[in-house]
Parts: structure tokens; sequence; C-alpha cells
């Protein structure tokens, strides 16, 4: 994916899963996980070559020089998988998660895939708002948290 600079004056490009400033970001969207659930945030198995292109991708998105939000998309199977997806607290509500949203649905387009699929939890109201105001229809359960209770997965047909 080229840079793609957002109405908002987002940046949003593609980096490694192990760069430090998706790391920072990621460790802070498990400590949030965590807090809501009262867990490790997240426990789901990932190896950061999922995020490789062409077989997923890892995306950031900078406001003025400042990482502020990422998200990745991983295949499972035909469809595209989201996690990480992540909005610091000081960029909430500037419409961040949902141009990384719309670069992830891009990218997996292009990729080739049909639908995004998602997991997330009924303690995170503002992923469900995002996701069900984008049009991502709740699916049967499925993934790592497949039988947890409080589980909620979505998907979108691209």
């Amino acid at each position: 994916m080229a840079v793609t600079t957002t109405e908002q004056g987002l940046i949003i490009a593609s980096v490694p899963y192990t760069d430090p400033e998706a790391q920072r970001l990621i460790t802070a969207a498990l400590a949030d996980l965590s807090e809501r659930y009262q867990g490790d945030g997240d426990a789901t198995p990932i190896d950061p070559a999922q995020f490789t292109p062409p077989g997923g991708i890892f995306l950031m998105a900078w406001q003025d020089g400042v990482a502020v939000g990422c998200g990745g998309w991983r295949a499972h199977g035909e469809d595209a998988e989201i996690k990480r997806m992540y909005t610091a607290p000081e960029a909430r509500g500037r419409g961040v998660a949902r141009a990384v949203l719309n670069a992830l649905e891009e990218t997996a387009r292009h990729a080739g895939k049909g639908r995004m699929i998602l997991e997330t939890g009924n303690r995170q109201p503002e992923a469900i708002g995002l996701y069900e105001s984008q049009d991502y229809e709740q699916i049967p359960n499925f993934g790592y948290y497949k039988d947890e209770p409080g589980a909620v997965c979505y998907g979108l047909t691209l």
C-alpha cells in the first residue's frame, strides 16, 4: 500500500507488525483490553509474518508526526481477519479508526479477499458502534474466542 493522506490529515501507511511504534500501540491496545476484561488483553496467537503482504498487512495512522492508530488483517481462509485495531485515547473521536478500517478494507479487496471478519467483545461499545456504522453484520463466532461469553463477531462482504 502506498502512503495515503486522508481528509482529516492522517497519514496511513503499511509498516511491519514488529515496528517499534506499532508495538507501542499494540501494547496500549492490549492494556486497554486487559482493563476492560480483567485478563491478559488478547491471547489470540499472532505470528507477525501473518501481517506481511500479500497474505496480510499492518497499517499505522499518524497525525502531525505522532502514531495515533493502527490495525491489520491476516488471511483467514478466503477472508481477511481484522486484528489489533486501536486508536490512542487522545485521538479518539476524530475518524482515525474509520480511516484505518477503510484502508484495511481497500488493501484486503486489492489482495483478492471477498470478506472482512473480526472478533470483538461486548465491553467494546466503541468498536461495535464503528463496525455497525460501516455495515458490518454480526456473524457466528469463530476463532480463539469462539466459545467465550461476550465475544461478538462481525463480517462485511467487500
